[in-house]
Order: structure tokens, then C-alpha cells, then sequence
């Protein structure tokens, strides 16, 4: 049963459509994952999200997934480019949103060894680490004060790890970890303020994944996020074990799926116009 893991599709439901079609998607033998992010920014998140729930397939949240419910719950006023008043005007949107909810932060697969994340890992994390810090958000947003934690993960603050967090400090920190992170420095101290390609970032930071102390060198990891990051060839992070999935679909550039089995890469142009701005 071939696995196909899916970068950000952020609404961009034709472009999905267009890469299925390209690596000849079967439901009855394939296997879909997504790095999170189903929605926003592009012209379809409607769609995309009935779509993925109905195929049931392993999705991940992402910080734009987690902005939908935020304004669902009159949290958060939607921002200038969102695109999400489909799904907020839709007859299904309870539904919709309830699965939503109930997605994880972290999929792990024990048959192939992949973890799949949508921003990162903290390089303080070992795996066993990340699944139960991951478990203690996931819980808190399935439960029925899951309103509570919604209002209040907005911040970057605290920006590094310590095992003695607790309470929304600590929730705040492993939602921001997996769904936000991309630069750290030497220490481990998230940075959210800069977010070009690596390469860009001044020296006192490098990609959360660079670190040589990172505990998940040994785990490959699948992630999203991060459309700048994207070189043009995997094979460059190699040596990270990382595989980052996210490339600008909804800027403009190209949606892409990985074949675990094989490492094959399948990408489609986008049908997006440039947007102004992240």
C-alpha cells in the first residue's frame, strides 16, 4: 500500500485534484498524509477540507488549521487574506470543525519509522518526548474546554523549553513548537520573527533541525510550514533527516507529495496568482 505524504495544500483544493490525478491515486491502496495547513489563503478550503475528512486520510494541524477554529469560536477576527468564510458559512461547518479538532499535533508510524509534524521539533525533544508532549495538547483540545486553550495560544512567549512548564505556558510552547517553529539558536530559543530561507537568518540562529545536539537526528521527520525553505532537491537535507514538504503551493510555486516507499517526489504547478505577502 504505496503512502503518499501531501505539503500544505492551504485551499488549494484544484491543485490537489491536479496531483492525484498525477500519481494515479487509487483509495482503495494508496495511502494519503497531509503536513497540515488543509486550509486558508487559497481559493478552496471548503473542498479540501470535506475532502480530506471524507477520505479519512492522516492529517497533521497547522497553524492555519488552528486559526480556522480560533475564528470558528469568535476568538480571533480573520485576517486580511484569510480565505475561510466558506467553511465558516457552510451547513457542515460543526462537523467539519469537530473532526478538525480531533486531528493530532504528531503522527508517528511504527511500520516505517516516519514522524510527521507540520513546523518541527524543539532540538531538546527526543521522539518518545515529542509523542507525549503532543498527547497533553491534543487532549486539552478534544476536551470541552478546548475554548480555553484557544484563547489563549496566541503569543511567543515562552520561547524555550523547560520541563517544569505548566498550564497554558506550557501548552502555548508545544502548539508553537509544532506548528510554528523554524529557526532556533545554539540553546534552543525559538525565534519567530525571522522566516526566509536558510541562509538568510543572522548568525545567532540556525534551522531548528541543524542543531547537532537535536535529539530526533536518528527520526526522520516529515514537515511542511516552511515554503521558503525548499531548494529544489530533497536530497539536500539528507543529511538532517528531515523531508520538508511545503512548496508554496498557494504562493504560487508547486504542491508536492512524497512516496514513502521510495523517496519519489511528485509535484504540480500551482494555479495561484503570487500572494502580496506570508
Amino acid at each position: 500500500m504505496p503512502t503518499y505524504v501531501i505539503g500544505d495544500v492551504q485551499g488549494c483544493f484544484q491543485e490537489l485534484q491536479d496531483l492525484l490525478s498525477k500519481i494515479r491515486f487509487n483509495e482503495s491502496k494508496d495511502q494519503l498524509w497531509f503536513t497540515g495547513d488543509l486550509v486558508n489563503r487559497g481559493p478552496d478550503s471548503l473542498s479540501t477540507l470535506r475532502f480530506v475528512k471524507e477520505l479519512n486520510a492522516v492529517t497533521v494541524l497547522g497553524n492555519h488549521d488552528l486559526h480556522l477554529l480560533a475564528i470558528a469560536e469568535r476568538i480571533r477576527k480573520p485576517a486580511r487574506l484569510d480565505t475561510l468564510d466558506t467553511i465558516l458559512k457552510a451547513k457542515d461547518r460543526d462537523e467539519l470543525l469537530h473532526w478538525l479538532r480531533h486531528r493530532p499535533l504528531l503522527h508517528h508510524d511504527l511500520a516505517s519509522g516516519y514522524t510527521m509534524v507540520h513546523a518541527g521539533l524543539p532540538p531538546q525533544w527526543d521522539l518518545h518526548t515529542a509523542q507525549t508532549l503532543a498527547r497533553e495538547v491534543e487532549q486539552a483540545l478534544q476536551s470541552r474546554h478546548y475554548r480555553g486553550l484557544l484563547e489563549q495560544m496566541y503569543g511567543n512567549q515562552p520561547d524555550q523549553w523547560n520541563k517544569q512548564l505548566t498550564g497554558i505556558d506550557r501548552q502555548r510552547f508545544i502548539i508553537n513548537a509544532f506548528t510554528r517553529i523554524r529557526f532556533c539558536d545554539k540553546h534552543g530559543v525559538m525565534d519567530f520573527a525571522h522566516k526566509g530561507a536558510p541562509g538568510s537568518e543572522p548568525d545567532s540562529l540556525q534551522p531548528w533541525f541543524s542543531l547537532p545536539k537535536r535529539k530526533t537526528r536518528d527520526n526522520p521527520i516529515l514537515f511542511g510550514h516552511w515554503a521558503a525553505i525548499y531548494s529544489g532537491n530533497i536530497k539536500d537535507f539528507k543529511p538532517f533527516n528531515v523531508y520538508p514538504l511545503d512548496t508554496g503551493c498557494v504562493w504560487g510555486d508547486k504542491l508536492t507529495a512524497l512516496r514513502l516507499e521510495d523517496g519519489k517526489l511528485f509535484q504540480v504547478a500551482s494555479r495561484q496568482q503570487q500572494l502580496a505577502s506570508d
